[in-house]
This record gives C-alpha cells, sequence and structure tokens, in this order.
C-alpha cells in the first residue's frame, strides 16, 4: 500500500475518480475469459490422445448443455477433432454421450483425425474435414500379458470389440463389411485425403482453408 502526505481527503478523492475511469474502460466480463464465447456457441476443441482425463471434460461439457434451459443451451454442438487417437474405452465413452444428445453433435477434422479420432468423426450429425486433414483408420490394437487363462478371457473382450468397429463403420459409412474388412480395417495403416473419406462415406463436406472450389 502506499501513503501519501497530503490531504486525505482529496487523495481519497483522486483514488476514487481514478477508479472510476477503471470501471468505464474496463472490457465486459464475458471478454476476460478466453473460450467463454466458444463454449457459449457450443464449439468445442479436442485435441488431445484419447484418456479418461481428456475426454472426460468434453463428456461433461455435453451433458451440461442438455440440461441447460433451452434459451441458453446452443442449438448445435461442433466438436473439432485433432487426435491421433488412444484408448478405445474412452473413445466409447465419448460416442455415448453423442449419440445420446438431444443436442446434435456435428464433429468437424481440423489436423490430424486417426484411429479413435476418426471413429469419432465419422459419428457425427454432420462430418466436415479440412482438406488438409490428415485421416487415418485402423485395426482395433491393444496389449495383454498374464497367465494362459487370463489371455484367453481377454480374447473375448477384442472379439467383442472388433465386431463393434464392424458395426460402426458400417452405420455410420453404409459400406459392407467386407469392404470395410479389406480396406479400412486392413492389415495396414490406411491413411486418406478428405477426398478419399468423402467417398468412403466417412464425412460429409470438405472444408478449404485455400478457399478455393
Amino acid at each position: 500500500m502506499i501513503y501519501t502526505l497530503g490531504n486525505d481527503k482529496k487523495s481519497k478523492k483522486s483514488k476514487k475518480k481514478k477508479n472510476k475511469k477503471v470501471e468505464e474502460v474496463q472490457a465486459p466480463a464475458i471478454m476476460q475469459r478466453p473460450g467463454t464465447y466458444l463454449r457459449e456457441n457450443g464449439i468445442l476443441l479436442f485435441d488431445q490422445p484419447f484418456k479418461t482425463d481428456t475426454v472426460g471434460p468434453i463428456v461433461e461439457t455435453i451433458f451440461e448443455y442438455n440440461l441447460m434451459p433451452e434459451e441458453v443451451a446452443p442449438e448445435r454442438i461442433n466438436l473439432l477433432i485433432n487426435s491421433p487417437g488412444g484408448r478405445v474405452d474412452s473413445c466409447l465413452m465419448l460416442l455415448d454421450c453423442m449419440l445420446t444428445s438431444n443436442i446434435p453433435v456435428d464433429t468437424t477434422c481440423t489436423g490430424m483425425a486417426a484411429s479413435c479420432g476418426l471413429v469419432t468423426l465419422m459419428a457425427g450429425k454432420h462430418r466436415v474435414a479440412s482438406s488438409t486433414a490428415q485421416l487415418m483408420s485402423h485395426q482395433y490394437s491393444s496389449g495383454a500379458g498374464g497367465k494362459e487363462h487370463e489371455l484367453y478371457g481377454r480374447m473375448k473382450s477384442f472379439e467383442q470389440t472388433s465386431r463393434w468397429m464392424e458395426d460402426h463403420y458400417a452405420y455410420f459409412t453404409g459400406l459392407s463389411v467386407k469392404k470395410i474388412r479389406k480396406v479400412l480395417l486392413g492389415a495396414t495403416d490406411h491413411w486418406m485425403s478428405a477426398e478419399e473419406a468423402l467417398e468412403f462415406n466417412i464425412i460429409d463436406q470438405i472444408l478449404n482453408p485455400y478457399g478455393e472450389e
């Protein structure tokens, strides 16, 4: 604190006047928190690998939107994706939330949508990818260790997840399981352009950031 030696009343008056000036030029509260405009307009950014601690906040926000009064809730949610993939169980948590949301959840890939990122991208109500996006699909992969009977137990989980992947791709792309297994869930990683993803019905629209038709 700074003490002044002059007229105390005058000092208080000057201080009050100074504070008043600061209040007049102070930005509205909504502008003091970066990200507020995105959240209020239903725009969510997911730019992390799929894990419980990264997916959790997105799931919570979507649920919150659904609990908001209609007059303040966004009409649509746009999930921006830039992710290399990650844990399937975390991806499933997000998908369950998206697919049961009363508010439509659109998806947009800007950067990368690989593995679980692509699985999530194709599940949007309206699916968009930048023309510069890196898109990759591959088989479910996991590691397991333990005794023989434990490994046999894990095989049931592997088979269940593999069947779910086939069903998920078939539901959102309309492709046959045979073609999905041959191309999108084949023996090697399948990298594709936005144009190829559009042909496979993984996305509905391509956004060109360079503004060309």
